[in-house]
C-alpha cells in the first residue's frame, strides 16, 4: 500500500471521489512529479480544513509508514467521523468532532458512577467505559470482572485512540444523541493535553516547547507540541530508613548513568546533523522528565524521615547531605541540558534561516531565468528547438538538485517559549507558505514547458520526416512519368503498355493524396504550438512547395493521358 501511494496519484483519485472535484495529476515518473502530486494532495486537504501535523510531501514519497497511515487517518476522521456528526456539530456550532464525541460518551455513561471518561486513551483501558456505552450486559456482572476480562467482554481488539474513536463513532451513529452546550462546556474544563497543529503547503514546522529555568524546582523539561503534564503528587506514607536508602541508591545510579550519557559534543555546522543532535538531546531530556518524579520522591522521602523525628542526629545530617548532593547534581544536569538545548536551537534556527534565505535567493534567480525564457520566442527550426530543449533540461537538473535542499525544509524545528511562541510560529508559517507557493509555481511552469517542448519536437520531427518521404516519392513519380511514351508507337502492344503505366501512376497519386492532407494538418499544429511567425512561414513555404510539385505532377499526368488517348 505504501509503495502504491508514493506517487500521489491514488491519493488524488481518493480525494476526487470525496470532494467531487476533478484533480489533475502530473505525468511523469520522476521524484519531482511524485512530490508535486503529493503536495497537491496536502493542499486539497488544507483547503478542506483537514488537520495535519508534521506530515510533508517527502514523507509520503519516501514511503514513511507511520506518517502515511497518519495521513489516511486524517482523511478518515474528516470525511467519515465528522460526516456522522455533521448535523449535531452544525446545530451546536462546533468544529471539533472529538469534543462532540467525548461529550456524548460522558453523557451516556453518567449513570454509571465508576466510569469517568476524560479522554480517548487511558479512560478506556479497564473496559468499564465501553460496557457502559453499550449497556447491554448485566452491570453487576461486569463490575466483578477483571479489567482484562472487561475489555474482552467489550471487544476483542486492544484499542488505540483511533480505534476507540472509530468504534464510538459507529455507536454514535445508531444510538440516541442529545448532546448540549452544557455537555461541551463540561468537556472543555476536563484535564487534557493541548496540541498545536501547524501544516502549511509543502512545508511543516515541528514545535518544541520548554519551560524556563527555575532554580531548585523539579519541572517537566521538554515536550513536543504539547504542554507539560503536572507530575503526580507523592503519597505521604511512613518511610523507613532502609527504603529511603534503597530508593536513593536507585536514583543516584540512574543519575550517574545519565551524567555519563549526557553528550557535550561540539555542535555541528550542518543543518541535518544539528537536527539529529537536537533530536538526540530532546530524547535525553525526555528521559530526565520521566525520572524527575523519582528524584522528587526521594527528596520528599528524606524530608518525611526527618519530620518523623525518629532519626539520630548523625543519621539526620547524613540524609540532609545526601539530599543536598542529589538536588545539586540533578539541578546541574537539568540546567546544563536546558542550556545545551537552547544552544542547539539557536544554531539550528540560524542554519534554517540561512536555508530559507538561500531558497528564496535561488527562487528569485530562477524566476528571472524563467521570465527570460518566456520572453524568447520558440525556435525557428528543429536544430534551434533542440538547443532550447537542452537549456530547459539544464533548468530541470537544477530543480532536481534544489529539491534535495527543499526536502530538508519539509520539517523545520522551532522552540516556542511563552513570550513569543505564537508570533514566531506564525512568521515562519507565513514565510514557508510563500516559499512553498513560489516553489510550486516554478515546478509547474518547468513541467508544463517541458511537455510543450516535447510535443512540439515530436510533431515537428514527424512533419520533417514525412516531408522528406513525400519529396522522394514525388521525385520517383516524376521520373517515372517522364519515361512514359506518348506518340510514335510501333504497335498496339506498345501503346497498351504506356496506357497501363499512366493508369498505375494515377492510382498511386490517388492513394498518396491523403498523406499530403495529413502533412498540412500536422504543419498547422506545429505552427500553432510554436507561435513563431518566421517558423510558421518556413513550414507553410515547405508545404506550399510540396503542393505545387504535386499539382504540377497531376497536371502533367493528365496531359500525357490526353496525348495517349488520341493515339487510339
Amino acid at each position: 500500500m505504501f509503495t502504491e501511494l508514493k506517487d500521489g496519484r491514488k491519493l488524488l483519485d481518493l480525494l476526487e471521489g470525496l470532494t467531487g472535484n476533478p484533480l489533475p495529476k502530473e505525468r511523469g515518473s520522476t521524484r519531482v512529479h511524485a512530490l508535486n502530486n503529493v503536495n497537491r494532495v496536502l493542499q486539497v486537504l488544507h483547503q478542506n480544513s483537514v488537520e495535519l501535523v508534521n506530515i510533508g510531501g517527502t514523507d509520503i514519497v519516501d514511503g514513511n509508514h507511520k506518517l502515511t497511515l497518519g495521513l489516511l487517518w486524517s482523511i478518515i476522521l474528516h470525511w467519515q467521523v465528522k460526516d456522522v456528526m455533521k448535523d449535531i456539530m452544525s446545530n451546536l456550532q462546533q468544529t471539533n468532532s472529538e469534543k462532540i464525541l467525548l461529550s456524548w460518551v460522558r453523557q451516556s455513561t453518567r449513570p454509571y458512577s465508576p466510569v469517568n471518561v476524560l479522554n480517548f486513551t487511558t479512560s478506556w483501558t479497564d473496559g468499564l467505559a465501553f460496557n457502559a456505552v453499550i449497556h447491554r450486559h448485566n452491570w453487576d456482572k461486569v463490575m466483578k470482572l477483571t479489567p482484562t476480562r472487561r475489555l474482552e467482554h467489550a471487544f476483542t481488539i486492544l484499542p488505540d485512540k483511533k480505534s476507540i474513536i472509530m468504534y464510538l463513532t459507529s455507536l454514535f451513529e445508531v444510538l440516541p444523541q442529545q448532546v448540549t452546550m452544557e455537555d461541551i462546556r463540561e468537556v472543555e474544563t476536563l484535564p487534557r493535553r493541548y496540541k498545536k497543529e501547524c501544516e502549511e503547503g509543502a512545508f511543516n514546522i515541528q514545535q518544541v516547547r520548554f519551560c524556563p529555568s527555575r532554580s531548585g524546582s523539579l519541572l517537566a523539561i521538554i515536550f513536543t507540541c504539547s504542554r507539560a503534564e503536572t507530575p503526580s503528587t507523592v503519597t505521604e506514607v511512613d518511610m523507613d530508613l532502609d527504603s529511603y536508602q534503597e530508593a536513593l541508591e536507585e536514583v543516584l545510579t540512574w543519575l550517574l548513568s545519565a551524567e555519563d550519557t549526557y553528550q557535550q559534543d561540539n555542535i555541528s555546522g550542518d543543518v541535518e546533523e544539528v537536527k539529529e543532535q537536537f533530536a538526540t538531546h530532546e530524547a535525553f531530556m525526555m528521559e530526565l522528565t520521566a525520572h524527575q518524579s523519582s528524584v522528587g520522591s526521594v527528596l520528599q522521602a528524606g524530608n518525611q524521615l526527618i519530620a518523623q523525628g525518629s532519626l539520630s542526629e548523625e543519621e539526620e545530617e547524613e540524609i540532609q547531605e545526601q539530599m543536598k548532593l542529589l538536588n545539586s547534581r540533578w539541578e546541574a544536569l537539568r540546567v546544563d541540558s536546558m542550556d545545551r538545548q537552547a544552544r542547539l536551537h539557536d544554531v539550528l534556527m540560524e542554519l534554517q534561516k540561512k536555508q530559507l534565505q538561500q531558497l528564496s535567493d535561488w527562487l528569485t534567480v530562477t524566476e528571472v531565468r524563467i521570465q527570460k525564457m518566456e520572453s524568447q520566442a520558440l525556435a525557428e527550426d528543429l536544430e534551434s528547438l533542440q538547443k532550447q530543449i537542452e537549456v530547459h533540461k539544464g533548468l530541470q537538473d537544477d530543480l532536481e538538485i534544489e529539491q534535495v535542499k527543499v526536502n530538508s525544509l519539509t520539517h523545520m524545528v522551532v522552540i516556542v517559549d511563552e513570550n513569543n511562541g505564537e508570533s514566531t510560529t506564525a512568521a515562519l508559517e507565513e514565510q514557508l507558505q510563500r516559499l512553498g507557493e513560489r516553489w510550486t509555481a516554478v515546478c509547474h511552469w518547468t513541467e508544463e514547458r517541458w511537455m510543450k517542448l516535447q510535443d512540439i519536437q515530436i510533431l515537428w520531427q514527424e512533419l520533417v520526416e514525412e516531408q522528406c518521404l513525400l519529396k522522394a516519392w514525388l521525385t520517383d513519380k516524376e521520373e517515372a512519368l517522364n519515361k512514359v511514351q506518348t506518340r510514335n508507337f510501333r504497335d498496339q502492344t506498345e501503346l497498351s503498355v504506356n496506357v497501363r503505366k499512366l493508369a498505375i501512376l494515377k492510382e498511386d497519386m490517388g492513394m498518396k493524396r491523403q498523406m499530403l492532407d495529413q502533412l498540412s494538418e500536422v504543419g498547422q499544429d506545429v505552427a500553432q504550438l510554436l507561435g513563431n511567425n518566421r517558423a510558421s512561414k518556413k513550414i507553410d513555404g515547405d508545404l506550399e512547395e510540396l503542393t505545387q510539385r504535386w499539382d504540377s505532377l497531376v497536371q502533367k499526368l493528365e496531359d500525357f493521358s490526353n496525348q495517349v488517348s488520341k493515339q487510339y
